[in-house]
């Protein structure tokens, strides 16, 4: 069962893709393709090894996209994010306060052993 802070950034990479696709020039009519990628970032978050405790994605030390989908998110939120503050302003001001947060230390279970 996911927490606030899981079901917050959900809505905002939900609303983030939905503006990309309605009001960037450069989005593919390809039908599904964004709730696609919308599925496969909840499924990712959703078993984020940090949990509740996440940092925001960019500043994650775990890298839990596969590169080709990372690279897709990162065009979306670049286009996306300087307009979801007019859009959705809270989404962001949140966002912008988790991007602030401390990394915390990967889980026991998922550090390298020695």
């Amino acid at each position: 069962m996911a927490g606030n802070r899981i079901r917050r950034e959900k809505l905002t990479i939900r609303r983030m893709i939905a503006l990309y696709e309605r009001r960037c020039p450069q989005a593919s009519a390809e039908i599904g393709r964004y709730e696609g990628l919308n599925a496969y970032a909840e499924k990712r978050l959703d078993k984020c090894v940090f949990g509740e405790e996440k940092p925001a994605c960019k500043q994650c030390p775990v890298h839990c996209y596969q590169p080709a989908k990372r690279e897709e998110m990162k065009q979306i939120m670049r286009w996306a994010g300087p307009r979801m503050l007019w859009r959705h302003p809270l989404l962001t001001i949140l966002h912008l306060i988790d991007d602030r947060r401390a990394v915390p230390d990967l889980p026991e279970k998922y550090r390298p052993k020695k």
